[in-house]
């Protein structure tokens, strides 16, 4: 009996013997193909990295190399280091450096973006770069320079000794400190030598960025990543006129930072990248980019703005009024502000491309919305209109009034008497302070923007 039974247990025991020596062996092979294609997408990122970074450098470089009257191929190449830094930024994202203190470097790029996205949307031919302008860019072309040449040796480590990043993330889990790697200590070095630069004097284009912005100051949920892909597709289906079935991909950036985000990607139906970036607090967008080529002019000024009014109130962005006009390479760039109780709100504010070819908005800013201070009600001025006026120039024709609330280098809300005119055969917004009577700025109106004042 006991031979019969043995005869049938011993094969089913060495069946199931070598089942299980199989199955574990199946999970070590699928575990170390995860393993592998974690580290391949590391490495990828962390080569684009560097590459971007060479390219970021190179294009400072060659936009301070051309000549002061070669406007094109400034704003060309300012174009360029914004689209870099924003793809030097996403590679960040993509390395496991959440628990390293890599937030200088973000925000360095950060700034560099804002600082080349803001000077290159305006008319260079009427308003060039200033003197503090491209000094701040031979700054940046200087740092850029040294932190390349840091990051070059992370990476000739990295080539030269085999270093894995899955080993840098397993030296980041663990509890005990100091880290031990190469890869750690290479990027924490270069993150303390930029936050040991010197601040720039990024100008007045760039003074909203100087605020710091945090999710701590929106509301709602966290947005998980299927919720922004459906948004991505909500947006792109009621602003490119292609339509539908596109497919979406969602990345994470910013974690364990105060700017937690995504960015989606959505290929459109030329084969450009619209992208589009959102907060995880709350899901709000940021900016949305289709960076297509817009080859013609067939919209006048007036249909331009129409379509740039339409498009933002069709996305909610209701009770807001253009100040702002600019236009370029076929493309019409609107700056929108929020209009309270009839008094322009001027720190809440979105920037609108419009192209000229068919009318379709092809980028939004709305940072400056987003993260905009929740003012209560701008209330009355102490000053009234007419003795705000006493302190114009004398021969300043003044063409449009209104109240406004804008931001002082303290960036502080102040309440001002807005007068829009002309003296000198220039065109210029003064703002008076509507409790003291003291001039608060003065803006001058480039010529492409006047279309707005008549």
């Amino acid at each position: 009996m006991y031979k019969r039974l043995s005869a049938v247990l011993f094969p089913i025991a060495t069946l199931l013997f070598v089942g299980s020596i199989l199955w574990g062996y199946q999970e070590h092979q699928e575990k170390n193909a995860i393993l592998i294609k974690a580290e391949n997408q590391y490495q990828r990122a962390f080569h684009d990295l560097t590459n971007h970074m060479g390219r970021l450098q190179d294009e400072l470089g060659q936009t301070l190399a051309v000549s002061s009257v070669s406007h094109g191929m400034q704003r060309k190449g300012l174009v360029k280091v914004w689209r870099l830094t924003g793809e030097a930024q996403n590679e960040i994202n993509q390395l496991p450096l959440a628990m390293l203190p890599f937030n200088k470097a973000g925000d360095f790029l950060s700034r560099i973006a804002d600082f080349a996205y803001n000077t290159s949307v305006r008319d260079l031919t009427k308003e060039p770069l200033s003197q503090d302008e491209l000094k701040t860019m031979k700054s940046l072309y200087a740092k850029a320079t040294d932190i390349n040449r840091d990051l070059g040796k992370i990476q000739n480590a990295v080539l030269s000794d085999h270093l894995r990043w899955m080993d840098v993330e397993v030296a980041m889990a663990g509890k005990d400190e100091p880290h031990n790697n190469t890869i750690i200590d290479g990027f924490k070095a270069v993150d303390k030598k930029i936050s040991s630069y010197p601040e720039n004097d990024w100008g007045p284009s760039a003074m909203s960025t100087k605020r710091r912005r945090s999710v701590h100051v929106l509301s709602g949920r966290d947005a998980t990543p299927d919720e922004i892909g459906r948004a991505a597709l909500a947006f792109i289906g009621t602003t490119v006129h292609s339509g539908t079935g596109h497919n979406v991909h969602v990345s994470e950036n910013g974690k364990n930072t105060d700017m937690p985000g995504y960015t989606a990607t959505v290929a459109g139906a030329n084969g450009e990248n619209i992208q589009l970036n959102y907060t995880r607090k709350g899901g709000q967008l940021l900016w949305y980019m289709n960076a297509r080529d817009v080859k013609a002019r067939k919209l006048d000024f007036a249909e331009a703005k129409n379509k740039a009014t339409q498009f933002l109130v069709r996305h909610g962005y209701k009770d807001m009024t253009p100040v702002t006009y600019d236009e370029y390479d076929h493309v019409a760039v609107f700056t929108y502000v929020a209009l309270k109780d009839n008094v322009r709100i001027y720190p809440d504010k979105v920037t609108v491309r419009v192209a000229l070819d068919n009318g379709e908005a092809v980028g939004l800013q709305a940072s400056d919305h987003v993260f905009a201070p929740k003012t209560p009600a701008a209330g009355s001025p102490k000053i009234a209109k007419e003795k705000a006026q006493k302190a114009l120039h004398p021969e300043f024709k003044v063409q449009n009034y209104s109240l406004a609330v804008i931001e002082n280098e303290q960036n502080k809300p102040v309440l001002c008497h807005e007068f829009t005119g002309g003296v000198n055969g220039g065109k210029y917004r003064i703002y008076i302070n509507a409790d003291t009577g003291l001039e608060e700025t003065v803006e001058k109106i480039p010529e492409t923007a006047r279309a707005l004042l008549k």
